[in-house]
């Protein structure tokens, strides 16, 4: 049934109606302290631009598979051109230049993966009306064939009351359009759409006890608890069809008239690796709507396109194969859907990892050196040796765990991006094909030694041995519980 729904993504015409913004990711190295003041130096060494906000669910729209259009307003200054260049290398058009205006700006500096500093340019200023009126002609010109409106309302200016307004008369039917798209609404203040009816609302926790009259101070109430207990108040008062609360770390919560609530369980990650993942889940869910799923099951699928951003760094998007990947967990690629994966990830930038072993009994120094691996690259790759293959490598009475199963356990670590399996002695066959940017193997020898060296390096990569745990190995393990 989900494979279904997600096969149905690429029928969906989607638009993003709401704030965009840039986000701007500096990273870099700090060995000291200003003279000046009591604050770190950074030397960055790395800058990266992405689409945020509004713009951010509209990629990740788009790399669901959906037809996106994206009615949002930029200035006339270098992060608008950003932006918007952004966007249309993505085929995603309808953003509105205004001059005098400022782009909305989000810059974060990390150093070692920890956010140090954060610095916002915005622009709050109501819209020229000029401005309103292009945007809502551009709504109206999409509408003309479109599926899921997604209104993203963070408080910056373009979801006026003439743009609500027309968004309102296009989810009740109002405009006499043949056919009523969805409306799923992600704002700071969902009260104000109440008269549009949405189909989705999507308020944090904090924006729930605001919507019930409840202060918030960050307190540790039982959050689930308590929305749980409060579920029909929180349809009433949004006059939504389905009212979806976001619980940061712990998950969402959706609420739904007549039924319990259902609940989503999200990826453990740290604050810098869930910025956008907000944003994935409302493209994922909105989409999954689009396409017919229940509303418990594109929660889930929600969830799991998130689960799928808070293992990459910065501002990242979900895939139509990411997701496919992320709901079937134990599923390894076969090599030419592998190859199809990764040249569309080479298209975009990313430094591909490889590595490859048996995997057989999971342990700490396999993790180790599984996670060192991803911090190489952008996308890891693991190869899995075959049963037959761990068997001819080990002896006849391994491996421990069939392949199904250690697959299954490697899929469930965060930072593995693809699993494929193989037959042979020598990945060699494999490395051609992946053309690994780095070859990772874990252990005490030279990269020299290694049979696959001389391949990796004719084939433009580099080749890391990371560092050995001693003491744990598959083969002491057993050999310890044998003994």
């Amino acid at each position: 049934m989900t494979e279904e729904t997600l096969s149905r993504f690429g029928e969906v015409t989607a638009v993003v109606v709401g704030d965009v913004m840039l986000d701007s990711w500096l990273r870099g190295r700090t060995k000291r302290v200003a003279q000046e003041a009591p604050v770190p130096v950074v030397t960055i060494e790395q800058a990266e631009d992405a689409p945020g906000g509004a713009a951010n669910t509209a990629v990740n729209l788009a790399a669901l598979g959906a037809r996106v259009h994206m009615v949002g307003v930029v200035g006339a200054d270098p992060a608008g051109v950003t932006l918007n260049t952004a966007l249309g290398r993505l085929g995603i058009e309808g953003l509105v230049v205004v001059r005098n205006r400022r782009t909305s700006v989000k810059r974060r500096v990390l150093t070692d993966g920890q956010i140090t500093a954060r610095y916002d340019e915005e622009d709050a200023a109501p819209l020229p009306e000029a401005a309103e009126r292009r945007l809502v002609e551009r709504i109206i010109r999409f509408a003309a064939d479109v599926d899921v409106i997604v209104a993203c309302d963070y408080g910056y200016g373009v979801c006026t009351p003439g743009v609500r307004r027309v968004l309102c008369d296009l989810s009740t039917g109002r405009s006499g359009r043949f056919g009523t798209p969805i409306l799923v609404v992600d704002a700071h203040d969902v009260a104000a759409w109440r008269e549009c009816r949405p189909a989705a609302v999507l308020p944090n926790y904090a924006e729930a006890r605001r919507l019930l009259g409840e202060r918030f101070d960050g307190d540790d109430h039982d959050r689930v608890a308590f929305l749980a207990a409060r579920s029909a108040d929180l349809i009433e008062a949004t006059g939504a069809g389905l009212v979806v609360t976001t619980l940061d770390g712990q998950g969402t919560l959706l609420h739904r008239r007549g039924k319990e609530p259902h609940r989503t369980y999200a990826t453990p990650a740290p604050d810098a690796m869930s910025i956008g993942a907000g944003d994935t889940f409302t493209a994922a869910f909105a989409l999954a709507l689009a396409a017919g799923a229940e509303p418990e099951r594109a929660a889930d699928i929600g969830q799991a396109a998130a689960s799928v951003v808070v293992r990459r760094q910065g501002t990242a998007a979900c895939s139509h194969e990411d997701l496919l990947r992320a709901l079937r967990p134990d599923a390894a690629l076969p090599p030419e859907r592998l190859a199809a994966c990764l040249e569309r990830d080479r298209a975009e930038g990313k430094r591909i990892v490889f590595t490859n072993g048996c995997f057989d009994m999971l342990h700490r120094g396999h993790v180790t050196c599984l996670e060192e691996a991803a911090r190489l690259g952008d996308v890891l790759v693991v190869a899995v040796n075959s049963d037959d293959g761990v068997a001819r490598l080990k002896g006849p009475r391994r491996p421990i765990n069939r392949c199904e199963d250690r697959v299954a356990v490697l899929a469930a670590l965060g930072c593995v991006d693809y699993i494929t399996v193989f037959d042979e002695d020598s990945p060699a066959d494999l490395l051609r094909l992946v053309r690994p940017d780095v070859y990772v193997k874990g252990g005490d020898y030279h990269p020299d030694l290694l049979p696959e060296a001389d391949l990796v390096r004719e084939l433009g990569g580099e080749v890391r041995v990371l560092g050995y745990v001693p003491d744990l190995s598959t083969t002491a393990i057993v050999n310890r519980i044998r003994g």
